[in-house]
């Protein structure tokens, strides 16, 4: 059936979905929202250690008011921004030391690697 269709992956593209209508569909789940000294508590702890254990992240949640769920959570997507963030540093200090063009980082060297012999096909 078609008016199901919408339910499935909300394209990123298309219109906002039905989904608002309160339709056949199960709620997207609300993004939460971190009070300010939340935050300020995640991060201190986050400069401490970038991983947390158990019975830590169950501490810190019930001294946030927050599920250990959004703690977790939180660390996760801490650690992806600081990988980010890193990664973007060694790039830039590269690039600061002519090691790579910025510009055509890949278009020089990837030529080499197109007449390899070696078969790749899965």
């Amino acid at each position: 059936g078609l008016e199901l269709s919408h339910c499935v992956g909300t394209n990123p593209l298309g219109p906002p979905g039905p989904w608002r209508s309160g339709g056949p569909c199960k709620m997207k789940r609300v993004r939460t929202v971190f009070k300010p000294e939340q935050l300020e508590r995640l991060e201190k702890e986050f400069l401490k250690q970038q991983y947390m254990v158990g019975t830590e992240r169950v501490d810190l949640a019930a001294t946030l008011h927050l599920t250990e769920t959004q703690v977790k959570v939180w660390f996760q997507n801490r650690r992806i921004k600081w990988r980010k963030q890193s990664m973007e540093q060694k790039a830039a200090k590269l690039s600061q030391f002519g090691v790579i063009q910025p510009a055509s980082a890949d278009s020089t060297d990837s030529k080499d690697h197109e007449e390899d012999p070696v078969d790749v096909e899965l």
